[in-house]
C-alpha cells in the first residue's frame, strides 16, 4: 500500500463534512485495490493502478466529489451528474453507493485497466482551410517577405493573424492591423511576438 502524505494533508484541510467522505472512499479503494498508488494531480487526490489513472477525489466548500477516470465505462448510468465525478454532490457518506457496490465498481475500473480498455474520445474535426482576405493578399503582394513568413508558419500561427484582422470592428482598425501584420511578418514575427520571452 502506498499512501501519500499530501493526501493526508488534503483531507485534514478539507471542510469538516468532507473529511469522513474522503477518508471512507480512500479506505475502500485501498481495501479493494491493494496495489493502488496515491498521488496529487491537478491539486486533488488521485489513485493510480499499474501507473494508470483509476479514480480521483475532490473537496469543495459545500460538497465533495468522487469519480473514476473511465467513469462512463465504470459507472454506467443515464443520470446527469450534478457535480464532477459519477456520484453527484457528496455531502455525507450516505450519498455514496453502499460499500459492496463501490467495491465492485473499483474492481470494474481495475479490470478495464488490466484489459487496456480506454474511453473513446470524440473525433476532432479539422478546421476549415484558411483563406487570406483580399486586403491582406494586397499587403503580401507589396511585401514578399511577409508572404514568405506567412507561408512558412503552421496553420495555427496563420490563423492567429487572420482571426486578429477579422476581429477588427472598424475599417480603420482593420487597415492598421493589416499593415502591422505585413510589417511583423516581414520581420519574421509571430502574431503575439511582444509577449514571447527572449
Amino acid at each position: 500500500m502506498t499512501r501519500d502524505p499530501r493526501i493526508d494533508a488534503y483531507i485534514d484541510g478539507a471542510q469538516p463534512f468532507a473529511r469522513p467522505i474522503l477518508a471512507h472512499v480512500r479506505a475502500l479503494i485501498h481495501a479493494a485495490c491493494p496495489a493502488v498508488e496515491e498521488t496529487i494531480k491537478w491539486s486533488r487526490p488521485h489513485f493510480l493502478y499499474r501507473g494508470k489513472q483509476l479514480a480521483g477525489l475532490s473537496a469543495f466548500k459545500s460538497h465533495a466529489a468522487f469519480g473514476f477516470w473511465q467513469g462512463s465505462l465504470v459507472a454506467e448510468t443515464d443520470a446527469a451528474p450534478t457535480a464532477m465525478g459519477q456520484f453527484g454532490r457528496l455531502e455525507t457518506v450516505a450519498d455514496l453507493p453502499d460499500d459492496a457496490t463501490l467495491t465492485a465498481l473499483i474492481h470494474k475500473a481495475m479490470a478495464l485497466i488490466d484489459g487496456g480498455v480506454k474511453v473513446a474520445r470524440p473525433l476532432k474535426h479539422a478546421k476549415p482551410p484558411l483563406e487570406v482576405p483580399p486586403d491582406l493578399a494586397e499587403a503580401f503582394a507589396a511585401t514578399p517577405a511577409a508572404q514568405a513568413t506567412y507561408d512558412a508558419f503552421p496553420p495555427s500561427q496563420r490563423r492567429e493573424y487572420l482571426d486578429w484582422i477579422a476581429e477588427a470592428k472598424r475599417s480603420e482598425t482593420r487597415a492598421r492591423r493589416v499593415a502591422d501584420a505585413a510589417t511583423w511578418l516581414a520581420e519574421g514575427k509571430r502574431r503575439n511576438w511582444k509577449y514571447e520571452q527572449c
